[in-house]
């Protein structure tokens, strides 16, 4: 008797309850009609190897990473995407020829949502500015240089991080210091926010806007909560302003699509979804 499978994917972390992914996925499943699941799976640090090695075996087609694993993830991989390589982490895994695949498709949201929400972001593509220092700043950095950005301009809090980051990227990237900010953004034609900074129960983002061209396009990575300090402040002044939920939603397309064989879309129907979930479980924290 040969046993079959319907295929399942999920989303591994440590902590792992607070992902929306398992939303966005079920949606889509339900949207085509397929047969798979899509599941949460709670792994400790000391399982998190044994858990990559069961992907592709038993339906398990995949997983995305969340942290604290996406470095690990990276390191425990057979073969990478040059996306993958670039940013050092993975957040998507599949097997293919019994090899344990890795990519990050956070480039690809980034790209995908700021297309979608600000369309025409990147014709001048002269100057961006990007707050922060850690993995969402990498994927935003790559981004920016796939849309021939002439210059990127790093900021962080921390310095040292800032130039480390930017040492990685070449020449059309740099560090700049937090009391240089201001004058980096009275050219900057994109500002982005890739820290969590502003998110609910941290500190705000207390940068001023109003150095900005009116031309500028301002995006956040945080979704929580849905429209940030950053994101209205931005709204005030007339800019474009990108939400950070867009980015989760359009990140999540490419790895269903290697999964489950189908290419979804982030439709408004599926933002409302999210959106009323991101809601609701920001009412019970308080």
């Amino acid at each position: 008797m040969i046993e079959t499978h319907a295929p399942r994917a999920g989303v591994a972390g440590w902590p792992v309850d607070h992902s929306r992914s398992p939303t966005i996925h079920r949606y889509w499943l339900r949207e085509f009609g397929l047969a798979g699941s899509y599941e949460r799976f709670a792994v400790q640090p000391a399982e998190f190897r044994e858990f990559a090695a069961r992907i592709g075996r038993n339906g398990l087609v995949g997983a995305n990473i969340t942290a604290p694993y996406k470095e690990t993830a990276y390191l425990l991989c057979d073969r990478r995407t040059p996306v993958a390589d670039a940013l050092g982490a993975v957040n998507t895994f599949w097997r293919e020829d019994g090899r344990l695949w890795g990519d990050n498709t956070d480039v690809a949201g980034f790209l995908a949502n700021m297309d979608e929400s600000a369309p025409g972001w990147a014709e001048r593509a002269k100057l961006a500015v990007v707050i922060g220092a850690g993995g969402a700043a990498r994927a935003i950095v790559y981004a920016l240089i796939s849309r021939r950005f002439e210059r990127i301009v790093v900021v962080n809090r921390t310095q040292a991080r800032a130039e480390a980051l930017a040492a990685q990227f070449g020449s059309s990237t740099k560090a700049a210091t937090w009391a240089a900010l201001p004058a980096e953004l009275a050219e900057a034609d994109v500002l982005a926010n890739a820290t969590t900074l502003g998110m609910v129960g941290q500190p705000p983002l207390a940068v001023e806007l109003d150095a900005l061209p009116d031309r500028a396009s301002v995006a956040d990575v945080v979704y929580v909560p849905l429209r940030t300090p950053l994101v209205e402040a931005a709204r005030a002044r007339g800019l474009r302003a990108v939400e950070g939920l867009g980015m989760l939603l359009h990140q999540a397309a490419p790895a269903f699509t290697r999964w489950f064989g189908r290419q979804p879309v982030v439709t408004p129907a599926l933002r409302a979804l999210v959106e009323t979930e991101v809601l609701a479980a920001h009412e019970e924290r308080r």
